[in-house]
């Protein structure tokens, strides 16, 4: 066996999610040598999703989430990025051997990134590989053929998904943070809102104490005022101490879903809603190759970063899904690449100020 090839540049970046494909952009217009490492490109969120509907500049009906992060990569790779494996020109197979990465080295000032066929040594690390989802914890969460215009009938992100439900019945599963904030999001659309919890939010969580309360009544106004003098109470079943146990549904989606009441007479519940919204557990940063490493995480699991994407480790940048923020859109993660990539020039040349990337006629 012919040991690991040797790969020297200015910045490795380890993910070619929106955010690992930005950044690339970004240090190889700066003339960085970048190399950046996926070990499979086709299965990232951004991947996976069939419609792009709030990218700015895409229309929702003409691209895929893998399209546009096929033309992130290609754009990268136009400056000068490094991508391993390359992409195989159409129509053949994607290459069989990925580069995952099992160690990297971040102390000094060489960093260093071991994968089973290459060892890459960098000025500067950029960590982007996202986040895991979490295995299914419901029977039939995984129903539903290919839905019309991108609608997935699971979701995990009402802010992705929630447009779809107009005037449709959805249930939102969840009694932590993110499932208030998703269920007051998606009363926007959805006729009627479902909120199921096994437990019963607590007494003083007055976020929670919100969505499941009546507006309140604004003082009194003038006559010609007097229709909107009473707002309607948000349009939110309460299933209170009650378990969802599963999604029915077919090829074409959900049809329902089956809830089991802690209190009454026990007797199931069927729930004829379009959607569900699943906010039980949340998804995963992948940082298990940062083992033994001095990188910094939060409580919650993510990289913890400074305003510029910089870890607590010198030369070390953290972006996208890895930081385990609550707004996981593609515009977000793109947003941290530019930002790390603008950061690492100036760490990288010495510069006290930003370099800004733009061109003028």
């Amino acid at each position: 066996m012919s040991p690991p090839e040797e790969v020297e540049c200015d910045v490795v970046i380890v993910g070619g999610g929106p955010a690992g494909c930005t950044c690339a952009l970004y240090t190889s217009r700066a003339n960085l040598k970048t190399v950046m490492l996926d070990k499979n490109p086709a299965a990232g969120a951004l991947a996976i999703t069939s419609h792009i509907a709030n990218y700015p500049g895409v229309e929702d009906t003409q691209m895929s989430g893998a399209a546009l992060l096929e033309r992130m990569r290609d754009q990268a790779i136009e400056y000068g990025t490094v991508a391993r494996p390359p992409p195989p020109p159409p129509p053949s197979p994607p290459a069989p051997s990925r580069p995952q990465v099992f160690l990297v080295e971040a102390d000094g000032d060489s960093k260093t990134v071991y994968t089973p066929d290459l060892t890459v040594k960098a000025r500067a690390l950029v960590l982007a590989t996202g986040a895991m989802g979490r295995p299914p914890s419901f029977k039939g969460e995984d129903c539903g053929g290919p839905p019309p215009r991108g609608r997935r009938q699971v979701s995990y992100c009402a802010t992705c998904d929630g447009a779809f439900y107009q005037d449709r019945e959805v249930a939102v599963v969840g009694v932590n943070a993110e499932a208030v904030e998703e269920a007051q999001f998606l009363t926007k659309f959805a006729s009627t809102v479902h909120w199921v919890t096994a437990v019963d939010p607590k007494p003083d969580d007055a976020h929670a104490q919100t969505l499941l309360a009546p507006p309140a009544r604004p003082p009194a106004r003038p006559p010609l005022l007097a229709h909107a003098a009473h707002s309607p109470p948000p349009n939110v079943k309460h299933w209170s101490q009650t378990r969802m146990t599963t999604i029915e549904g077919d090829d074409s989606g959900v049809t329902g879903a089956l809830l089991h009441p802690k209190k009454g007479d026990g007797e199931p519940i069927s729930l004829p809603v379009e959607g569900v919204f699943i906010y039980v557990a949340g998804s995963k940063p992948i940082t298990d190759f940062l083992d033994g490493q001095a990188v910094e995480l939060n409580p919650d699991g993510g990289v913890k970063v400074d305003e510029e994407m910089a870890t607590n480790v010198p030369g070390v940048y953290a972006i996208g899904d890895i930081r385990n923020t609550p707004y996981k859109q593609v515009v977000v993660a793109a947003s941290d690449g530019c930002i790390a990539a603008m950061s690492i020039d100036r760490f990288l040349k010495g510069r006290k100020t930003i370099k800004v990337d733009w061109i003028h006629k």
